[in-house]
């Protein structure tokens, strides 16, 4: 017969054994879950830098460990911590009332803006067992809910007490972390 379709089949063979099979699939998908999980580029730190005139402060200590002590510090202070992220080496407070010594957690709720400030802590790694930490007083002549924080935020002045505030964290943490002075030699 000329012309005449001729169809095949083919058979797939089934796995010798389903349970294994399924098995397998299940551990890729748990492997792909893991590995998406763990790269996940999901950071506390925000998408902006320390201000630039911002002094930075040679630490003796990882940055996680650094990050760690400036929470503790700065809750001895008295200070309300908003974020704080040891493995990003990142750290923020409320803003807080240099006059009241009270903190506010929102921005509408701010009694004296000029006097009030918000610190921020960046530790960024420099060499082997040692970061370079920069601790940013900002604060904020105005409020206007329709613009983002940051845009609204200035450098305090080098002479203000909130810039006095975090020069005094910075000092007290260098201290905590510095090297133990070097043996006598009798």
């Amino acid at each position: 017969m000329a012309g005449a379709r001729t169809t095949t089949t083919t058979t797939r063979a089934l796995p010798a054994n389903p349970d294994r099979a399924r098995r397998r699939a299940t551990a890729r998908r748990l492997v792909a879950a893991v590995w998406l999980t763990a790269c996940s580029p999901v950071s506390a730190r925000p998408d902006f830098r320390a201000f630039p005139q911002t002094p930075a402060t040679v630490i003796n200590a990882p940055p996680d460990s650094v990050i760690t002590a400036l929470a503790t510090l700065v809750a001895a202070e008295s200070l309300r911590v908003r974020r704080v992220s040891p493995i990003d080496g990142y750290l923020e407070t409320d803003w807080y009332d240099l006059q009241s010594g009270r903190s506010f957690g929102g921005s509408a709720r701010i009694p004296h803006p000029a006097t009030t400030v918000k610190l921020r802590g960046w530790a960024d790694p420099y060499v082997p067992g040692q970061a370079v930490l920069r601790i940013e007083a900002a604060y904020r002549p105005r409020v206007d809910p329709s613009r983002p924080e940051r845009d609204l935020e200035f450098p305090v002045a080098d002479s203000s007490d909130g810039q006095r505030l975090a020069l005094r964290l910075a000092t007290r943490l260098q201290k905590q972390f510095a090297p133990p002075p070097p043996a006598r030699v009798p």
